[in-house]
């Protein structure tokens, strides 16, 4: 998969099939839709390309913005994993904000990414004030030589798979519901950055991951496995917060890996919560924080053992 942000960038040899939408999650409905786009890709003979945003429309919008399951890093890793040729990342700004949709389609979706064939919800909109839709993509389709088809509903159970409804999940830390909508492990990504160091002052070194304010996971303390630190997993204890004892301000996660020590600042992580402890509150003292910990890992530890995972 070829990543472009930038539309002077995208230097495709033939036309494209196509899907455009927020993509947040890469869950099962999304993978459906992708599946179907590299499909009719290969029979028609084009390339297979995704078309999404960065910021996402509505966090551009609306202040402030609304949650979201992934940053994008984590979003363009689950991307990678569908085997598409093309991830088209368009900066959403007042210049696309306001364009209307008709001129979308013409300068964007057929003059620039030279689209065949797209796939879109029914209920898809875009376009300067929202009033492009799918009757309009039809029409302009029809105009330029552009089959549009929407996507087929993915249902489980009665529910219809979709981002918020993973969102919801997430938020009540119902991680194996959520998991299972999205058809792989929930994990976030980061480059572990430098912080007070507070952790080893009080015997719990941490891992600091910066995060987007509007990460739709609780915020809280939960046990965790880490990808990226060695050939195997390691396990251990994390907070998803902003540390109010200490007078945080931006989101973190801090994972305190079990039996590591290692000094890894700058090396890139993936951390994967497994089972929710408690929500993230403020202690009186460093030394009830310290405390707290002490009984956080041993919980964490007495899960894993549960689960006969070696930690």
């Amino acid at each position: 998969m070829r990543l472009v942000r930038h539309l002077t960038d995208f230097k495709a040899t033939r036309p494209s099939a196509a899907t455009i939408g927020n993509f947040d999650g890469v869950h099962l409905g999304h993978q459906q839709v992708i599946e179907h786009v590299i499909h009719q890709a290969q029979v028609l003979k084009l390339h297979s390309t995704v078309i999404s945003f960065e910021p996402l429309p509505a966090e551009y919008f609306r202040k402030p913005p609304p949650s979201r399951i992934y940053p994008l890093r984590d979003k363009v890793r689950c991307l990678r994993r569908e085997q598409f040729e093309y991830f088209v990342c368009l900066r959403f700004n007042h210049a696309l904000a306001t364009m209307p949709a008709e001129l979308f389609v013409e300068r964007i979706l057929i003059q620039t990414l030279q689209v065949k064939y797209l796939v879109v919800g029914d209920d898809f909109r875009f376009g300067a004030g929202r009033k492009g839709d799918y009757p309009l993509l039809q029409n302009l389709g029809q105009h330029y030589g552009m089959q549009v088809v929407d996507t087929p509903t993915l249902l489980t159970g009665q529910q219809r798979i979709s981002s918020s409804l993973i969102r919801e999940h997430l938020a009540q830390a119902e991680l194996n519901k959520a998991n299972a909508l999205l058809g792989q492990p929930y994990q976030l990504s980061g480059k572990v950055s430098g912080g007070k160091r507070l952790g080893r002052t009080i015997g719990f070194p941490t891992l600091n991951l910066a995060m987007p304010d509007n990460l739709a996971l609780r915020h809280g303390v939960y046990v965790v496995r880490i990808h990226g630190l060695g050939h195997q997993a390691h396990y251990g204890v994390a907070n998803l917060g902003k540390r109010p004892t200490v007078g945080g301000l931006g989101l973190r996660f801090e994972v305190h890996v079990f039996n590591f020590s290692q000094m890894v600042y700058g090396q890139l992580i993936h951390v994967e919560p497994l089972h929710f402890l408690r929500d993230e509150q403020k202690f009186a003292s460093i030394d009830a924080l310290k405390a707290q910990i002490q009984q956080d890992s041993q919980t964490a530890r007495a899960f894993l053992q549960a689960q006969q995972l070696v930690y």
